[in-house]
């Protein structure tokens, strides 16, 4: 009665729904375990854990037309809350290094000190290639030719077992920063946390202990976010099994686009304007007048106010230099509120001021988004590694004459 039950691979195939050879692709992929047969005749499965697979398969076909739903054990956002895994975000991000977060999202697991270390060729290899790059080249620009530079030097890159992509991802964004042109003395980045390495790329002023503590809180609260169009970008790559290096390629492809990336930099001009000007009222009233949205305010999933921005706000306060560009943020906010629009700040807004604050380009709100959100997307790399290959495959609805057409 409790001898285990197996099936042929024949049996199995007929349960999935697939041809036999997609049955040794579940094994090759971790989804199947197989056993072969003492005679040498073939393999046999678990017949429990090819059941298993089977209903997983059917709860994905059932899924409502018209509707993408992909599963995910990473970030949950409900109530004006977001959480890693069951833990809070916010409260994670303002305990944790940036870099224990990336391991929590990673693996579940919270290494005390964890670091993250280029090795020499890739950064080599990344930093030549960026350094060939127009001088106006973008954050977004030298990130993307890194990406692809590191890529190239890691021979491994085609391994997706989760212990290859890990140990890919612990070098890859360590890679990325280092590619960046330095703003201050290379002496500043040192070997510390990735905040103090980022910090030499997007600022000449030197670095103090609060400071970094509100970078590195940033970096943390941005790891993830559900599936934000980059997110969405990155699993379609890794379902048709990119390689993890390609997959942040195509997240940061998606970032390139003004709707997804580009707020912090709008943000960081606006805010920037209101300083210059004395006052917030005419910078709305000019944004208001030409047809344009007010950058920094508002957020679709956040009704009652983005955790991350209130997060960052309130470290923001307790550092002196932020104050200025804290009260024109505050200035902007109160002014849209007279339209009764119900819009709170938003993290593009926070991410401004302490850019502003800090004397950090316009970008480098951008730059801070792409490093954390790297992380992020390699934990939805590795989910989708392990999900049915390209099961992100929407039909086509075609509008087009209908055939036969005269040949042009």
């Amino acid at each position: 009665m409790n001898e285990e039950r197996r099936l042929t691979t024949r049996q199995a195939a007929e349960l999935l729904g697939v041809k036999p050879a997609t049955v040794y692709a579940y094994v090759s992929r971790g989804q199947l375990t197989s056993r072969r047969d003492p005679v040498g005749r073939g393999s046999s499965f678990d017949a429990r854990e090819v059941e298993a697979l089977a209903r997983r398969n059917r709860r994905e076909a059932a899924t409502p037309t018209g509707e993408l739903s992909v599963r995910t054990s990473l970030t949950l956002i409900e109530r004006d809350r977001y959480y890693f895994r069951g833990v809070d975000a916010v409260a994670l991000a303002s305990r944790y290094a940036y870099e224990e977060v990336a391991e929590w999202l990673w693996t579940g697991a919270l290494p005390h000190g964890a670091r993250f270390a280029a090795p020499a060729e890739p950064l080599a290899a990344a930093r030549r290639a960026v350094a060939a790059l127009p001088e106006h080249s973008g954050p977004v620009d030298r990130l993307r030719v890194a990406v692809a530079a590191a890529a190239v030097a890691d021979p491994l890159r085609f391994d997706l077992s989760e212990e290859a992509v890990l140990g890919s991802a612990r070098c890859l964004i360590p890679t990325l920063v280092g590619a960046l042109p330095e703003a201050g003395p290379a002496a500043w980045a040192g070997d510390g946390r990735m905040a103090r390495q980022l910090w030499a790329r997007l600022t000449a002023c030197e670095p103090d202990p609060d400071a970094l503590a509100v970078l590195d809180l940033a970096l943390g609260l941005l790891v993830d976010h559900d599936l934000a169009a980059s997110t969405l970008a990155v699993r379609v790559a890794a379902s048709a099994r990119a390689h993890p290096y390609a997959a942040v390629s195509a997240g940061l492809g998606a970032l390139e686009g003004p709707l997804h990336g580009a707020a912090g930099r709008l943000a960081h001009r606006m805010l920037a304007e209101v300083l210059e000007r004395g006052g917030a009222a005419p910078v709305v009233a000019e944004y208001l007048r030409a047809g344009r949205r007010v950058p920094g305010l508002g957020h679709r999933l956040y009704k009652g106010g983005d955790p991350r921005a209130q997060a960052l706000f309130a470290r923001l306060d307790d550092l002196p230099q932020a104050g200025p560009a804290l009260g024109a943020a505050r200035e902007v906010a109160e002014v849209m509120a007279r339209q009764g629009g119900g819009l709170h700040a938003n993290v593009d807004l926070a991410l401004a001021v302490l850019t502003v604050a800090c004397g950090m380009p316009a970008e480098a709100g951008e730059t801070v988004f792409a490093v954390a959100r790297t992380a992020g997307w390699i934990a939805h790399a590795l989910e989708e590694y392990q999900e049915r290959p390209l099961r992100m495959r929407p039909s086509g609805e075609y509008h087009g004459p209908r055939p036969p057409q005269p040949m042009p």
